[in-house]
């Protein structure tokens, strides 16, 4: 990897996976809206695991398309608009939604936009936000008030992944929930599962470090011990690895709902008895990114700042740190840690 580049007029620097492990920061040209786009440069870029499976090269080839700036969680600024587009303007601090749907097919018809049969995502198959910005529909630009801090937006998409794999598997009021994670998601799905009145949600992770940020993301408790059997009514897999799979079929107690939000890498098998999933009577269901219905419904409760996700951010880089911020991902740095941001823009403010 290496973070070295010349600078070129009209070229932002962007950060650019070419293949497994090979990720170098270059110059990109920014695009030009068309009628009914809009050009959209990021503030702030989240980091996630995701991003580290493509740049290892572990992510399902059928969902990437190198090479690829990276950039999926994100927010930033209008900087220019298309002919037509007259419900934004210059300077709106806004998310965008990633699911680049086609809206006529019949997933996208049923409102299933996350399984549109002609997939298209920002950061996985269209180049992402870490370069010199976005030309997207203006339908997909979504508006943050003005006391929302633009960098809260860059935590959107991970919320909306987590909200729209709540909304299938129906939490109910008084349930105890198990959170299985102790990263991003598992912390925002602790977060958002409240949004149901829980009696009791716990968190399952690996590294005792990352209790203060449960505990302030809305669970009961944390814990690094394997946990109880059989006990929740509805367990999360958020830690993206076959033995949290396992684990979540072991927690839910009989009747009870596993949602599994994590990815455990292309091929990966988890080992399951499936008279456990018959004769306990367990619905087990998988969700995929999010609908622009989950995206819409965020964004709702981050401007009537019903949710702040803010404070899950405890690491922020410049983009020639990108090495350092790819390690912190990886590997920690001893502490706790939350969402890793690239700062693109210090002038947005936090």
């Amino acid at each position: 990897m290496s973070n070295q580049y010349s600078a070129q007029p009209n070229k932002s620097p962007s950060l650019v996976v070419h293949g497994p492990r090979e990720v170098v920061v270059e110059e990109r040209a920014a695009p030009t809206p068309g009628p009914g786009e809009v050009l959209v440069v990021a503030s702030h870029v989240g980091l996630c695991g995701t991003d580290l499976e493509i740049i290892d090269g572990d992510l399902d080839p059928a969902y990437v398309s190198l090479p690829l700036v990276l950039g999926h969680e994100w927010a930033g600024r209008v900087a220019a608009l298309g002919s037509g587009v007259d419900t934004l303007a210059v300077g709106d601090h806004v998310v965008v939604e990633g699911v680049l749907a086609c809206g006529i097919c019949r997933e996208c018809r049923r409102g299933a936009t996350n399984l549109c049969t002609d997939y298209d995502e920002l950061g996985f198959t269209a180049d992402g936000a870490l370069g010199p910005g976005v030309a997207v529909a203006a339908h997909l630009v979504h508006r943050l008030s003005s006391d929302v801090p633009i960098e809260a937006g860059a935590l959107v998409e991970p919320a909306a992944v987590v909200l729209r794999g709540l909304r299938e598997i129906r939490p109910a009021p008084g349930e105890r929930v198990l959170v299985l994670g102790d990263g991003t998601v598992a912390l925002l799905a602790a977060m958002l599962v409240r949004l149901w009145s829980p009696a009791w949600v716990a968190v399952a992770g690996r590294r005792a470090e990352q209790g203060a940020l449960a505990t302030a993301s809305g669970a009961d408790a944390f814990t690094v011990d394997t946990p109880e059997r059989a006990a929740y009514d509805l367990v999360v897999e958020a830690a993206g690895s076959t033995q949290a799979v396992e684990t979540a079929v072991w927690a839910a107690r009989r009747g009870g709902r596993v949602l599994l939000l994590g990815i455990a890498g292309h091929g990966q098998t988890a080992r399951i008895q499936v008279d456990d999933l018959v004769n306990n009577d367990l619905t087990l269901r998988g969700s995929f990114s999010y609908t622009a219905e989950a995206w819409a419904e965020v964004v709702r409760l981050l401007n009537a700042r019903s949710i702040d996700p803010l404070p899950l951010v405890t690491h922020r880089f410049d983009l020639t740190q990108f090495e350092r911020a790819i390690k912190v991902l990886r590997e920690g740095d001893g502490g706790a840690r939350g969402k890793v941001m690239f700062v693109v823009d210090r002038d947005a403010g936090r």
